[in-house]
């Protein structure tokens, strides 16, 4: 169980523990092929055939293995691709993806998330830390968060214990003074216990506890968890 006493700070993932990821990504991807058809038209038409952008993603994702960290790059690398293989200019690439990230931001919280955020703030300095490429600071829960930590940035992702450790480093905290939350059981949860955090698991999806190791506090949503930290 927590120490709630110890807890002076709190690091948060981002997507999937916010807001859902995938339909943000879905409309992105559709700002992004409108974009497409009016600059880049023979590339809209090959992102258009089933299974050409996934062969793309997958082809860049092997070559810049070194980058796994960095989705920025990798998304740009694979629109940068697509014109190249398309005939078209590889420059728009910039364009584009500026298109697609703006989008990437539109993210719609959780219901009971903003609200939640609001109470936390009011008692902890809150801190971003994702394996993503969304800036907290473009969407609706920024005004709640004091700084973000980012693999694409920092140079490794979670669960690795150094970018849990740089969280607690931009808060001036040792690690056993900040309590994490996210959706992933392995990246976030196992991740904060090894880098000697303390952890919930906000398991929005309902997904099965996978490790040997006691499940920790675990909700379904951050809701639930602030009242419980906050009771």
């Amino acid at each position: 169980m927590l120490n709630l006493s110890k807890i002076q700070a709190i690091t948060l993932d981002l997507d999937d523990t916010l807001w859902p990821v995938w339909p943000t990504i879905a409309r992105a991807e559709v700002v992004l092929q409108d974009w497409l058809a009016l600059h880049a038209p023979q590339t809209a038409l090959l992102c258009a055939q089933p299974g050409v952008k996934q062969a793309i993603r997958a082809a860049i994702n092997q070559r810049h293995a070194d980058k796994a960290h960095d989705l920025t790059f990798l998304r740009r690398e694979a629109i940068r691709e697509s014109l190249l293989r398309a005939g078209e200019a590889p420059h728009l690439a910039d364009a584009a993806f500026e298109v697609f990230f703006a989008e990437r931001q539109n993210v719609q919280l959780y219901d009971g998330v903003q609200p939640a955020l609001a109470r936390l703030a009011a008692r902890y300095p809150l801190v971003g830390l994702s394996n993503g490429n969304a800036d907290v600071f473009r969407t609706e829960a920024g005004p709640y968060f004091q700084a973000a930590v980012s693999a694409r940035v920092f140079g490794v992702a979670k669960p690795d214990a150094r970018i849990f450790h740089a969280a607690a480093a931009q808060l001036n905290l040792p690690p056993e003074a900040v309590l994490h939350l996210g959706d992933d059981a392995t990246t976030d949860v196992l991740g904060a216990l090894l880098a000697g955090m303390q952890t919930a698991w906000v398991n929005t999806q309902g997904h099965d506890w996978p490790h040997d190791l006691a499940q920790p506090l675990t909700v379904s949503h951050l809701a639930e968890l602030c009242d419980y930290l906050l009771a």
